[in-house]
């Protein structure tokens, strides 16, 4: 059996990323799996880019470039303009000889140019099966990555007044709801949805109406993801072994999404209402910063920056004694299958997908959504009051049992096989 996977990147972002291990997992697990990305950024040699020289790397900017700017003429604001896309301009991929030799087509994130609606529907109809791994809502909404509040793509998309500056019932979002009704009504789509929460969402959906949804988690290796005993991990960034620490980690920091000023606001009741001592508790943080984030924190922060080698991010989880999570909207996020891999337990919000993968008191703690003083307990709680020992243990065992590669392979295996 052939799988062929497309991802707009291979280790670019929670959802590219899932992707590529998703990859790895089948070939390592007897599955004859490749890769089709449009902007290839690692070296392994099972996944193919389109951009195969300098010039289709411009065309393939081009397209990223002109899918943004189209929007730039409806979205209500900057900082929405990264979270909806039309799919109006993408490449057609049916004839790449992957795709002619693949028994199964699956589809992951394929947005910003990679694949319109246009370039999908003739994916369709070379009549072989696609999945679609949803790692987000794009899939069965008008053009939102997330729908936050809104549920309107229950029915049929309009009136966005979420992410367009003209709402109407005929707008853009409206327009790309009709779109996807034509390619999916009679399209052989069968859908996976990385968490049960975002299963039942799509459940509800006009557009996914009559389609197989069935959830299957992001596999992980923990081989690669694994405890280190602190003080080791520590040394790796010459921290004091004497100390506690707090991580908190996010491609960009500064999306609002990541819900950094919740994160900011726990630490100021960690310090006021608990009295820990900024001398016996510092701030571990890696991803994409700047000097700005780090203003008026009431503990030491020491700044990773941006981490791409893979065994570095394992240390970094080992190092933290918890990793805190403040994200608003999430669907299985890569970054606590990372930290509880590693056998560090995790606090964050009730929301989305994190319930399914934060056992409250288990292997973390969960606190109430948007609640500030919810993350400070929950971290207060794990650092000085829990068994931590067991903590660690519980959610290293989390996801032995639950993401483990072998583990998803079977279930994506399955899923081919009934196909």
């Amino acid at each position: 059996m052939k799988i062929t996977i497309l991802s707009t990147f291979d280790t670019f972002g929670g959802a590219s990323i899932a992707a590529f291990r998703l990859n790895k997992a089948l070939n390592d697990n007897g599955l004859d799996s490749k890769m089709i990305v449009q902007d290839k950024k690692g070296k392994a040699p099972n996944v193919e880019t389109i951009a195969t020289n300098w010039f289709l790397k411009k065309v393939a900017l081009a397209r990223f470039a002109f899918d943004r700017y189209q929007f730039a003429f409806y979205e209500k604001s900057k900082a929405v303009r990264f979270i909806f896309s039309q799919a109006k301009i993408g490449i057609d991929v049916s004839q790449n000889t992957l795709i002619k030799k693949s028994d199964i087509i699956h589809l992951h994130w394929i947005n910003f140019g990679f694949l319109s609606l246009d370039a999908i529907q003739k994916l369709i109809e070379t009549q072989k099966p696609i999945v679609w791994t949803l790692h987000d809502m794009w899939l069965f909404t008008g053009g939102c990555h997330y729908s936050r509040d809104c549920t309107q793509y229950q029915q049929s998309c309009g009136n966005c007044s979420e992410f367009l500056k003209k709402p109407s019932p005929t707008d853009l979002s409206n327009q790309v709801w009709q779109a996807k009704q034509k390619l999916l009504q009679n399209a052989n789509i069968s859908v996976v949805a990385c968490s049960q929460w975002l299963a039942e969402k799509a459940k509800t959906s006009a557009l996914l109406k009559g389609k197989k949804i069935v959830s299957i988690p992001n596999p992980i290796d923990t081989s690669l993801f694994k405890p280190t005993e602190k003080p080791i991990a520590q040394q790796h960034f010459h921290l004091d072994p004497t100390k506690r620490y707090i991580l908190f980690a996010a491609a960009k920091i500064s999306d609002v999404r990541k819900g950094f000023a919740y994160f900011k606001e726990a630490l100021e009741i960690l310090k006021k209402e608990y009295s820990v001592d900024n001398k016996a508790v510092e701030l571990i943080i890696f991803g994409q910063t700047q000097a700005s984030d780090f203003e008026n924190l009431p503990f030491k922060v020491n700044a990773l920056g941006k981490l791409s080698d893979l065994a570095t991010i394992s240390f970094a989880y080992s190092a933290a004694s918890v990793f805190v999570i403040s994200s608003l909207e999430d669907n299985l996020p890569n970054t606590i299958m990372e930290s509880l891999a590693c056998g560090t337990p995790v606090v964050g919000f009730e929301t989305g997908g994190i319930p399914e993968m934060i056992e409250h008191q288990q292997n973390g703690y969960l606190a109430p959504f948007k609640s500030a003083e919810g993350l400070a307990k929950g971290i207060f709680w794990t650092l000085y009051q829990a068994d931590y020992e067991s903590l660690c243990e519980n959610a290293r065992k989390k996801v032995l049992s639950t993401y483990a590669e072998e583990v998803v392979a079977q279930q994506y295996q399955a899923l081919y096989e009934s196909l």
